[in-house]
């Protein structure tokens, strides 16, 4: 659970280092012609942005009702550090999990995804499913659940954060806003969903997975 506690601990961090917006490793060009110029752009240096901004002036504000023992405040911002603050965890994790360069899961992630869904081609399918069917704007994820040592596939609202939602540790996300397609594929998001998978760097994921386990 998001609770206040975290919130004031995250607002504490904050004082001592602001939020900034994390550069690509590509060229926005990059991604083309699964993920167009223009798209990138607007992505990262609008949405993203606007979610770093807006989660630096949250803790800010956070930080000072905290200083003035204002517990009521420090209640009310709750909502915009989540939102604010998953977007932001959430994009820098989806720029990394793109790649123009194509590359293959790890032999250690590959095991993984075999034991937890049969084949690549089962979790890509199951993956994809999910995410298409995510109701209005959210997230569909590759998580690893440190319980069972099993992959999961599993999907967020909005800019919900996977691993404070579900307890799920984040390996691969996909982002199903409207701002991540629609000005390329329109209404039509499981053509950018099944698209998206020509450019996975698996690469980070793998590193992702090592790390998780």
């Amino acid at each position: 659970m998001f609770g206040i506690r975290q919130f004031v601990t995250t607002a504490m961090r904050g004082v001592r280092s602001k939020h900034n917006l994390p550069d690509l490793p590509y060229d926005y060009a990059a991604l083309e012609p699964v993920v167009s110029r223009e798209i990138m752009s607007l992505h990262h240096t609008k949405h993203h942005q606007t979610y770093v901004n807006n989660l630096n002036a949250a803790e800010e504000k956070l930080r000072a009702a905290v200083e003035k023992g204002d517990v009521s405040t420090q209640i009310s911002l709750a909502p915009a550090i989540k939102f604010n603050g998953g977007g932001h965890l959430n994009h820098s994790i989806f720029w990394l999990n793109l790649s123009p360069a194509s590359t293959k899961p790890s032999p250690e992630l590959c095991s993984a995804i075999n034991n937890s869904f049969g084949s690549l081609e089962n979790l890509k399918k199951q993956l994809a499913a999910a995410t298409v069917a995510v109701q209005g704007s959210g997230w569909g994820w590759l998580g690893y659940e440190k319980s069972t040592g099993l992959l999961r596939v599993a999907t967020c609202s909005n800019q919900d954060p996977l691993e404070a939602t579900t307890g799920l540790i984040p390996l691969f996300g996909i982002d199903v806003w409207e701002h991540a397609y629609y000005l390329q594929y329109k209404n039509v998001r499981a053509d950018y969903v099944n698209a998206i998978f020509d450019i996975v760097n698996w690469d980070d994921v793998s590193q992702r997975y090592k790390n998780a386990s």
